[in-house]
């Protein structure tokens, strides 16, 4: 049973990926590459469907399928690699995504909490050995920031044009 830090809280994640054991109505986080071979068929499932995003792909793929998608999963394999924060950024700010922004794998750990938070991932799955009490604690970390984070973006934006 995997745990996730979601909305700043710890709870039992109840999403599975591709190849573990699966119920045709559990939600199912599937890689790109299998969502691009056969898009309808992932579609006609029962449950929710979320894709999983490596460094190496683009985001704007995925345009023709976020309004079919419930949750997109970040991968940040180490510490050192920053695409995953720019993917998250372009999903929330440029494509709109609205459904659950997961940052997962061994990169994800507890000092980048904050920032993963700030670039619009509203869930961690974080590195194995990570302690999910000073994850917690790591998102109030600091209380000013020199530029505006994802939600403070969309919450202008949203200003802007309802003007």
């Amino acid at each position: 049973m995997r745990h996730i830090l979601r909305q700043r809280e710890l709870i039992v994640d109840p999403w599975r990926y591709l190849g573990e054991d699966v119920a045709d109505a559990q939600p199912l986080i599937v890689p790109l590459a299998d969502l691009k071979k056969s898009p309808e068929h992932w579609r006609q499932r029962s449950g929710p469907l979320g894709v999983r995003l490596s460094p190496a792909d683009r985001v704007e793929e995925l345009v023709d399928e976020l309004a079919h998608l419930d949750l997109i999963a970040v991968e940040f394999p180490s510490p050192g690699e920053g695409r995953g924060y720019s993917q998250g950024r372009l999903l929330r700010e440029r494509f709109g995504f609205r459904g659950e922004l997961r940052a997962w794998g061994a990169g994800v750990r507890q000092d980048l909490v904050f920032l993963l938070a700030r670039c619009g991932f509203d869930a961690l799955e974080l590195a194995a050995g990570e302690d999910i009490a000073a994850a917690q604690v790591a998102f109030n970390r600091y209380d000013v920031a020199y530029q505006p984070g994802a939600a403070q973006v969309s919450v202008r934006r949203q200003r802007f044009f309802s003007v």
